[in-house]
């Protein structure tokens, strides 16, 4: 689906599942991606001027931006750089956080027994994320979040590090949590949780006029509306 678009971008929502993973030493790596994002959205135009500017990690969904042609990706590229985009994102997480809103501030780094993770170490990067609690939802609970830096997995760390993993999340530890929920009908739902349930809500960027959001995907809707309490006299 497109989101969003104008002079400057283009706004897309990225399903669950799909690899943004790009290597330097595969110069046509950016354009397949670019070109895999549009067919996914039902976007037949050529693409050639697109830029990538950020990504999302695999099991990511949400809104992703590409700039239109070399001058507007540096615009929005220093924008992401310098802190001035505005990132919002959805996550349901292991547990309750206390207080209900706050700030996570650990620095990262790559966690040293396991390349693919990041970790929380005092030698490590500085990072903050935002985060408010929505609404419970049986042993979950629907955090909105804004990370104030881009660390790599940012989000998925800061949470696994305050004892929050992301439902779905095997990397940080909040995959197989499912077998602890009390309830059967509650085990059945978080069971078929197939990936981190981590959405990239919002993303807006005031120098390129971009203001973009992205509906919450059906897993994600799924499992909330499977956890939510009933409602009173039933």
């Amino acid at each position: 689906m497109v989101l969003f678009e104008n002079e400057q971008a283009i706004a897309l929502e990225k399903p669950a599942g799909l690899s943004m993973a790009t290597r330097p030493s595969d110069p046509g790596a950016a354009a397949r991606v670019i070109r895999t994002l549009l067919d996914a959205s039902g976007d037949s135009r050529d693409g050639g001027d697109l830029r990538l500017v950020h990504r999302l990690d695999l099991g990511t969904s949400g809104v992703v931006l590409l700039a239109k042609g070399d001058a507007a990706h540096r615009v929005i590229a220093d924008a992401f750089a310098t802190r001035r985009v505005i990132k919002t994102y959805r996550a349901l997480v292991w547990g309750t956080p206390r207080p209900a809103q706050g700030m996570w501030e650990e620095a990262l780094g790559r966690d040293r027994e396991d390349g693919r993770r990041m970790e929380a170490r005092t030698d490590g990067k500085p990072a903050r994320t935002r985060y408010a609690l929505l609404r419970p939802a049986g042993p979950l609970a629907d955090l909105r979040l804004q990370p104030e830096t881009g660390r790599t997995h940012q989000i998925r760390v800061h949470a696994a590090a305050h004892g929050h993993p992301i439902a779905g999340d095997d990397l940080y530890g909040g995959g197989a949590l499912w077998t602890r929920a009390e309830d059967a009908s509650a085990r059945r739902v978080l069971a078929a949780v197939a990936r981190p349930l981590l959405h990239a809500e919002r993303v807006e960027v005031a120098e390129a006029g971009l203001r973009a959001a992205a509906p919450l995907p059906t897993d994600y809707v799924r499992v909330l509306e499977g956890l939510a309490d009933p409602p009173k006299g039933q």
